[in-house]
């Protein structure tokens, strides 16, 4: 449904995309994992025909998105990562004018987007400049889906919303889903990685890896330790010191320990920290997320 080869593109001296290649099958949820400044962005832009690449071809639904780009238009719903609906325009009126735009009517298509719509309906006459930004996300959704797109691509859709909204939003999404629509979204959140059929892990412009999220948590091998104790800040400085660790990032209330030599154990390493006069240490074995698999994935790239 949707075909990458060797995607390329510059901004001056900065690779935003670095020889990107993978494909989303028909009816898939496809997350593009990463942080800013990984290329989500650019890559969205480029398959939305809203950027042309350096070097490269790809594909939306069988359409070249140079030669055939007003074809694909009609075919894909467009979610950017910024609300830019118009904020002037009531909650209605944007729905309207989207359906107008796309040669349909919001009755033609009510029933794809119903289980949506009915949440904002009681704030239908309200301006979308007025809206929270759990409603706007849900009106910026139904408009890239009232003309009943067969790919709906979405950048970074839950930023800056709350928790409650984000788990919404992926219910909606998987609803979506069910209804035959090839999803292509993107997120910062390594949580929100779980909800996806497969993930394609980016930082600086390239792709790290590309699998399901359980695969992807199941080929990490290296041994992985959580560590506590009451200095949390000096406890980061005095981990990334040791000798026999290769890196040592900050997971919730945990710094998670990866170690350079695979025979460090918890109790050796509870012994190094000890012998740093931390007090109320904790040190144990843990099992790998996939933040984890991306952190070490990122050590081994730079």
């Amino acid at each position: 449904m949707i075909n990458v080869e060797n995607l390329s593109k510059s901004y001056k001296d900065v690779k935003a995309l670095d020889d990107i290649s993978f494909s989303v099958n028909k009816g898939e949820l496809f997350g593009l994992i990463g942080p800013d400044g990984a290329g989500k962005t650019t890559l969205m832009r480029i398959l939305m025909t809203l950027l042309v690449p350096d070097s490269g071809k790809a594909k939306m639904a069988g359409l070249d998105v140079i030669s055939e780009y007003k074809n694909i238009r009609q075919l894909v719903g467009y979610m950017p990562g910024r609300f830019s609906l118009y904020q002037d325009l009531s909650v209605e009126e944007n729905l309207e004018f989207f359906a107008t735009v796309f040669g349909t009517t919001v009755a033609e298509n009510y029933e794809l987007i119903k289980d949506i719509y009915v949440q904002i309906e009681p704030f239908k006459t309200r301006l979308a400049g007025k809206l929270s930004g759990g409603m706007k996300q849900k009106l910026a959704l139904s408009c890239a889906l009232i003309h009943k797109p067969e790919i709906l691509v979405l950048d970074e859709p839950t930023t800056g919303v709350d928790a409650v909204s984000r788990k919404e939003f992926w219910e909606m999404l998987k609803h979506l889903q069910q209804q035959g629509i090839t999803i292509l979204v993107s997120t910062p959140y390594m949580d929100e990685a779980s909800l996806c059929d497969r993930v394609a892990l980016m930082q600086k412009g390239r792709i790290l890896c590309i699998d399901s999220p359980a695969r992807i948590v199941e080929n990490y091998t290296r041994t992985l330790l959580a560590v506590r104790s009451n200095e949390m800040h000096r406890l980061i400085s005095d981990l990334r010191e040791c000798p026999q660790v290769e890196t040592a990032y900050a997971f919730g209330q945990f710094v998670h320990v990866t170690p350079k030599e695979e025979d460090l154990e918890a109790v050796e390493l509870e012994r190094y920290l000890l012998g740093k006069k931390h007090q109320n240490l904790q040190v144990f074995e843990t099992n790998p997320g996939i933040e984890d698999v991306f952190m070490g994935l990122m050590a081994g790239n730079e």
